[in-house]
């Protein structure tokens, strides 16, 4: 399963790494991709709770303002 994630706050390298940490470390994330330019995330995984994941950018400092 792949979704594909709009988050708003990002703006510099720093920002990708930290969606990016909060996102590996969700249960069940296998792959993460971030996108600084579309303010972006690919993620991939057999199970993906979008509950925890908002949680997990949340609690990085940035918003997850939709999922598809």
């Amino acid at each position: 399963m792949t979704k594909k994630i709009d988050i708003e706050g990002m703006s510099c390298e720093h920002c990708v790494h930290h969606v990016t940490e909060a996102l590996e470390g969700v249960p069940g994330v296998e792959s993460v991709k971030v996108d600084l330019k579309g303010n972006s995330a690919t993620v991939s995984g057999a199970v993906l709770d979008e509950g925890l994941m908002k949680a997990a950018v949340a609690d990085a400092g940035y918003e997850i303002t939709g999922i598809s």
